[in-house]
């Protein structure tokens, strides 16, 4: 299975990251979408599991968006929250891959045999860190991750 992630869009969803997550099986987006349009196109690549950023508070529709959500991939579970410091210290056990977003830069790291994965920003530009997104393949209980730095025309 092919899990596209991207997160801190802030209203702005790239041409380049829709075609790059075309082709996934689910999308996770972390968190600071900045406008539920951005969920629709998402939605209309894949399954959409999403949780709210904490720039998404001033509008309605971010009050139906949880701050934390688990997906759950055959025996694979991942548990995707917008900042890191919002991880649980403790994680249940059949949590193999935690999903961060917040500091717009894209970083993968393995801790205690979870991968913890965030695909940076794919929205807006922040300093000089690149445009990004990531994939999780998954197959039985093997993950492994993918940082993609998008190409801008």
């Amino acid at each position: 299975m092919r899990i596209g992630l991207i997160s801190d869009t802030h209203g702005l969803l790239r041409p380049q990251a829709l075609s790059a997550l075309r082709g996934c099986d689910h999308i996770i987006h972390g968190g600071d979408i900045g406008n539920p349009q951005i969920l629709d196109a998402l939605r209309d690549i894949a399954p959409l599991t999403v949780v709210r950023g904490n720039n998404d508070t001033d509008d309605a529709w971010a009050s139906d968006v949880p701050y934390e959500a688990t997906l759950r991939v055959g025996d694979v579970a991942i548990y995707i929250t917008h900042i890191l410091a919002d991880v649980p210290e403790i994680l249940p056990s059949d949590i193999r891959v935690v999903v961060t977003g917040h500091s717009h830069k894209p970083q993968q790291r393995h801790h205690h045999g979870v991968l913890f994965i965030n695909p940076g920003s794919a929205g807006p530009r922040r300093f000089k860190l690149p445009i990004a997104l990531g994939l999780l393949y998954v197959e039985g209980v093997d993950v492994r991750g993918e940082l993609i730095e998008l190409t801008l025309e």
